[in-house]
């Protein structure tokens, strides 16, 4: 598996698979191409389905400015090794074609070609949960001491750094208002509901606290702006939030929540090299789930429990995500991802204390979750998975209240 910086990326809205997997690509073929004075980019199946909503085409004119940029919707079309599939083209003076290149933007900011997955070295050498789990406990260590063995020390400084945008990305969050842009002209919510959860008492409060903290990273996302992946852009409230909550409220140090991301990453990671963290290739479950599950066990660690106990928050934040299906409103990370966010990190805090209540025996393991997510992802018909055709991007109508 490859390294958990991988999994928390930095990087700009409003998605991982959108706008920063593409934008990484043009920076490669414009680098690969710096006498072109045009390119050419064409965009296939659920890259070209919800690319105007995602900002796929302004991401990359951005990147590639000032140079032309002629780009080309293909929805109908799939290319053979992804749904989110892109062809670059360097166009010479005559407008001919003098260099193309094939990629796909895999979920989570990745690419991938024909040669495989790029930047993809190798730092994980065990790639499921329950042989980490079976390794650290012939060790006697834990999740994130087995993340510092594999990624070295310097780790620490990068997770730190991840934080360091977490917090800000909320903080931002909370006192930014407005309208989000976009046809669907959705109102923020994280700082009405941050005001109201502090007029409020008990269990009230907290709910609404976690409410506001993933509402303020996800309606900082929508609109653009910079943030940790965690592991998708869509996603990426959901992590940040049940830290920030469990700092504030339980006085957490940020040693223990630095040691608490890298077990989230580590547990993303093996998602994402088991199975998939695309909602273009298995819907929903594959972000927010992953997200759920990986929020879930950082939280069951910060509270003091065992390795099974943190492996068995991760499985039921995972599992009570299975068959999520991916259907954004107008191609929009809008309706309904940032709500998603919202109730996610409330369910991955009642996993972690499900599990803490327990032995940490159960049933289910992470591992078979993951495997029956990818499974589901796969017979998951397309029209659910971020193409904008099917669910409530289908049935959607403007609300009048």
């Amino acid at each position: 598996m490859q390294t958990i910086r991988e999994i928390f990326k930095i990087g700009y809205g409003p998605s991982s698979s959108h706008t920063i997997g593409p934008v990484r690509a043009a920076e490669m073929f414009q680098k690969r191409n710096p006498k072109c004075t045009k390119f050419r980019v064409v965009l296939y199946g659920s890259l070209a389905s919800t690319g105007k909503g995602h900002h796929t085409d302004l991401a990359l004119q951005k990147t590639l400015f000032p140079h032309e940029v002629e780009i080309i919707w293909r929805p109908e079309e799939t290319l053979p090794q992804h749904p989110n599939g892109m062809i670059f083209q360097a166009l010479n003076e005559s407008n001919e074609v003098a260099d193309k290149w094939e990629v796909y933007s895999i979920g989570g900011g990745d690419l991938k070609d024909v040669d495989g997955i790029i930047n993809n070295k190798q730092v994980y050498h065990i790639t499921n949960l329950t042989d980490i789990m079976a390794h650290c406990s012939r060790q006697g260590k834990t999740f994130w001491e087995y993340v510092e063995d594999c990624e070295g020390p310097e780790i620490w400084d990068y997770l730190s750094m991840v934080w360091d945008i977490m917090k800000e990305t909320i903080v931002r969050g909370l006192e930014n208002e407005g309208v989000l842009p976009g046809e669907i002209r959705l109102p923020r919510k994280a700082s009405n509901y941050y005001m109201k959860a502090l007029n409020s008492h008990g269990a009230i409060q907290n709910q609404g606290l976690l409410f506001a903290f993933a509402l303020a990273v996800s309606e900082e996302n929508a609109n653009g702006g910079k943030i940790a992946i965690a592991p998708t852009c869509g996603s990426s409230g959901v992590l940040p939030a049940i830290l920030y909550y469990l700092k504030r409220e339980e006085y957490i140090t940020d040693v223990k929540i630095l040691r608490a991301l890298a077990t989230a990453g580590l547990i993303g990671n093996i998602v994402k090299f088991n199975a998939s963290i695309s909602g273009a290739e298995v819907g929903c479950q594959g972000e927010i789930g992953t997200a759920c599950a990986m929020a879930a066990g950082a939280a069951a660690q910060i509270m003091g429990g065992s390795l099974r106990q943190i492996e068995y928050a991760a499985e039921m934040g995972f599992e009570h995500n299975l068959g999520l299906t991916c259907d954004p409103v107008l191609g929009y990370v809008q309706i309904p991802c940032i709500e998603r966010n919202a109730i996610a990190v409330g369910k991955a805090l009642e996993c972690a204390v499900y599990a803490l209540f327990s032995d940490g025996g159960h049933k289910i393991s992470f591992d078979n979750a993951v495997q029956t997510m990818e499974e589901t992802g796969r017979d998951i018909q397309s029209a659910y998975r971020e193409t904008g055709i099917g669910g409530l991007a289908k049935s959607w109508r403007p609300f009048q209240e």
